[in-house]
């Protein structure tokens, strides 16, 4: 059995996609590619795939992940091409890395941290002090509505960095990039819009656009790097074997 992991992105409209909806669409172009998918055994076998950290529901990504098994071995680029040519146009697929040229351990590990970018309508200097505000706090806590009703979470101590600028050519919007570690429960980027709101007034005057640009491992200085990593390991597996 071989396993392939898969980056991919949600894109345009279909960032309001579901979870769900993206996963009967990914089993659907599993089947009209013909990918020689391995199964679960049991009365309803299922073909296998584990998703990791899926972007809410909303939320564009160029980072999403996921692993799959095959039946027979088949070159990972070759079932890139072939799943990108049959997912609608928004959902693409980025890479796909044979686990052997990936880190070790599993998929899920090396998801610490994400990156997200948020598009404000906003003056970039009012935006940045207010991150200001919300970086000097040790905590923050916020409500979230959930299907139990309202549960109050730390929206402060997950974040490892965070700065804005100016869209360019536009000084009426922020660009907001914050590094958030990936605790349970999940802190979400309008979970930061809600901290920011307590802790200084900030309010965009309109809906902000997130995007979710890296998820993966994250070292001391907040940069979060690749969680499949394969140029770096295959780079350095080659010069071993020589």
């Amino acid at each position: 059995m071989q396993r392939i992991r898969l980056q991919y992105a949600k894109r345009g409209r279909l960032r309001f996609c579901s979870h769900r909806d993206f996963a009967r669409a990914f089993e659907r172009s599993l089947r009209r590619a013909e990918v020689p998918m391995a199964y679960s055994a049991g009365f309803h076998p299922h073909p296998k795939i584990s998703y990791v950290g899926a972007a809410p529901t909303g939320v564009g990504s160029e980072a999403e992940y996921l692993e799959i098994a095959l039946a027979r071995r088949c070159e990972p680029e070759d079932v890139r091409a072939a799943l990108d040519a049959v997912l609608p146009d928004g959902l693409d697929i980025l890479r796909a890395v044979d686990v052997e040229d990936c880190r070790p351990g599993s998929l899920a590990e090396h998801m610490q941290a994400s990156v997200w970018q948020l598009e404000l309508a906003a003056d970039p200097a009012v935006a940045a002090a207010a991150v200001a505000d919300l970086l000097a706090r040790e905590s923050v806590l916020v409500d979230r509505l959930t299907k139990d009703g309202l549960r109050s979470l730390d929206a402060r101590a997950p974040i490892v960095a965070a700065e804005v600028s100016a869209e360019p050519e536009n000084d009426t919007r922020a660009i907001l990039r914050v590094v958030v570690r990936q605790v349970t429960p999940t802190v979400r980027p309008d979970d930061v819009l809600t901290a920011l709101r307590a802790v200084a007034g900030f309010a965009p005057s309109q809906p902000p656009r997130a995007t979710r640009l890296a998820q993966g491992p994250v070292d001391d200085a907040g940069l979060v790097t690749d969680p499949l990593c394969s140029t770096e390991l295959s780079a350095s597996r080659a010069a071993n074997e020589h």
